[in-house]
Formats: structure tokens, sequence, C-alpha cells
């Protein structure tokens, strides 16, 4: 394959790509788009297996075009993705660039959440670099769309989908019942699947650790849910309540007080209330993309690598931003009008906020909630 700079004047003559952290689906139409975009460019495409170990570890191939052609209706990730604690110390960062060096790879493209954009972050620190030219832009793929300065990460709407399609099925037994059904599903810290799936699938109520209520709030907010939906006039008297992971509560104990509250308070003794408890988990992971997973992927894989090939590092390519950025740490696209090139820095520093409750978008979160949680038990 011909090398890219002699013939276009590219920032990079290789390029290595990576998937890094929980898999996400539309990774795979992200590698594919880069790859194919990369290869028409005339530069050299360097599959790395396994994230960050790979790269340390030098798990390289060449990546053709044959390799990525009917990937992007595939979940999960094809280059793979594994834990590295080696990587988090400088001894084992400054391996990985060698092996970087050794291989000619003069640009990353990394694909993953929170700590793995940290990760390209440290790879690509000028301090550690020294004189290497080693050019790293990340792009943000998180089915918690917990990642600071984008609309939208790589995955979230397929696991929010995948969660809605779970509640329509669990919705058809919980009528025919009339049962509660408290169902929680993945998300980490971040609320954002419970609570943009809550919406979509006519949940009675949702809670989310944004939500920073006492144990016996939450409690009595779903008590108070539950006794509202039983005097509801139509068949199918179920309640379906929506609980993201990153409670402090936990799902099992919230059944057990809930069970205990209505049952005491019931006037018929003879009846006990009967909840049940369905965990996602995993599942929320996988499955095919959604056609705007698929669309989301490949366009930030496209203004990803023409950051690259432009010269740019310590950047992460965001979707659709909630509100103007700086011009010192973010500029729109030239060739996406809903993407931006945003320093790193800037993307983690706002994470770190999400993840404390201090980002004006988490806030923002909370007060919405607090407004429609009346609407949603009607």
């Amino acid at each position: 394959m011909a090398r890219g700079a002699g013939n276009n004047g590219s920032a990079c003559h290789k390029v290595g790509i990576l998937t890094s952290g929980g898999d996400a689906p539309g990774m795979n139409a992200a590698v594919r788009a880069a790859a194919k975009i990369l290869i028409t460019e005339g530069v050299d495409v360097v599959a790395i297996r396994h994230g960050y170990r790979g790269l340390l570890t030098g798990e390289f191939r060449p990546l053709g075009a044959a390799d990525v052609n009917d990937i992007i209706r595939d979940g999960g990730t094809v280059l793979g993705s594994a834990r590295c604690l080696d990587f988090l110390e400088r001894a084992g960062r400054d391996e990985a660039r060698r092996q970087a060096q050794r291989a000619g790879i003069d640009g990353i493209l990394a694909i993953g959440g929170n700590g793995s954009l940290a990760g390209a972050a440290a790879l690509s620190s000028p301090e550690e670099l020294g004189d290497q030219d080693l050019k790293v832009v990340g792009l943000p793929a998180s089915i918690d769309n917990d990642i600071g300065l984008t609309g939208m990460a790589i995955g979230a709407d397929t696991a929010m989908n995948t969660i809605v399609e779970a509640c329509d099925k669990i919705s058809d037994t919980a009528s025919a019942h009339d049962r509660i059904f408290l169902v929680e599903v993945m998300g980490r810290d971040c609320g954002y699947l419970a609570m943009t799936s809550s919406i979509a699938a006519a949940a009675d109520a949702v809670l989310f650790p944004e939500l920073d209520r006492s144990e016996a709030e939450l409690v009595q907010v779903v008590v108070r849910t539950v006794q509202r939906a039983r005097k509801r006039p139509q068949y199918g008297k179920r309640v379906l309540i929506i609980v993201a992971e990153g409670m402090e509560l936990s799902t099992q104990t919230l059944k057990e007080r809930l069970e205990l509250a209505l049952n005491d308070s019931s006037a018929d003794h003879d009846v006990l209330v009967e909840t049940r408890v369905t965990v996602l988990g995993h599942v929320v992971r996988g499955g095919r993309p959604t056609a705007f997973d698929r669309l989301l992927g490949s366009r930030l894989a496209h203004v990803g690598v023409r950051a690259l090939l432009a010269g740019e590092s310590r950047k992460m390519i965001g979707w659709i931003l909630p509100a103007p950025l700086p011009a010192e740490v973010s500029h729109p696209s030239e060739f996406d009008p809903y993407c931006n090139v945003i320093d790193l820095d800037a993307v983690l520093a706002e994470t770190s906020r999400m993840n404390d409750g201090t980002s004006p978008l988490v806030q923002w979160r909370r007060r919405v909630f607090e407004q429609v949680e009346e609407v949603l038990s009607l």
C-alpha cells in the first residue's frame, strides 16, 4: 500500500485504530469508516488489537478494505478491548509509544469512553512524548452517554432502543397480571439511559443517581406512583419503574421496602402486593447498532481522520454541542456541520463535572425530571 504523506501531504504516514473500554454498538462502523477514508487517502492503516494493551504489546496487523467491508452491522468491536493496568503507569505508556514508533505508526484513532479518552490524553501528553511525533484523536463511544462536550456518544442510541424493546415486552406481562416491575438498566453513575428510556417506554417512574434523594424519599416516590396507578380505571394496571444501576439503593432492597410499605398500607390484606425485578445487565451492550449509531460512528470517524491528516492531536470529536465553546478549546469541522474538534483536556474536565454533579447539563436533567415526575405516573 502506498505511503500517504509523500503523495498527498497528510501529516500522518501510518494510522493505528484501536477500541478501548466497554464495547459499544457502532464502534465497528467507526472503524470501517476510518479505515476506508485512510486507505482512499493513501495512508497505511493498522489494526491495534485489544485497545491500549495491544498498543503496549505490539498487537498490530494491517487493516485493508476487505477486512472492514461488512462490519458496519455488527455489534461489539472486531478489534477487541481489554483492561491494561500497565498503561496507567508512565513506564507502560512509554513502552506503548516505543511500540508505535517501531511500527512506524505516527497517528492513532482511539475509540472509547471516559477512561479511553483519558488514556488518549496521557498517550499524547507533551511532557511524555518528548521529540516523538505521535498524533492522537479520540472518538466518544459509550452506551452510558457520560462523556462531556458531545451530545451523543456512539452506542447510546442502540442501548436505549434495546431497553425500550425489553420494557415493551415486560409491559405485556405486567399488564396481564397487574404487576409491578422494577427494571434495572445499565449506565454506571450516569442516569441518561434510565431517563430517556423511561419516557420512550412509557414508564411510570424513573430513579437515577442525579436525583440526589434519600432512600426513604425514593421509596416514597415509588409508593405514591404505585398507589396512583392502582386507581386507574383502564384494564392492565401495570406499573413499570426504571432504575439506573448507579443508585445507592439497590433494586432488590427497593423491591423489599416497596412491598413492605404497600402491604402495610393495603386495605385488602388478603391480596399481597408482589413486585418483580428484571436486571437487563449486559444485554444492553449487545446487538446490532441502530441506523443512527452506524451513521454517528461513521461521521465522527470521518472528522477524526480528517483532523489527524491535518496534523491535529489531543482532540476529541464531539457531536452537536449543547452550547458553543470558546474558540481556544473547540472549532467546528469543515467536513461536517454537526461535529466539533475539541481539546481532550476540556472534554475530560467536563466529564469530571458530569460525574460529580456540577455540570450544567446534569443539573438541567435533574430539573427536567423533577418537573415531569408527576406527569409520568398519570
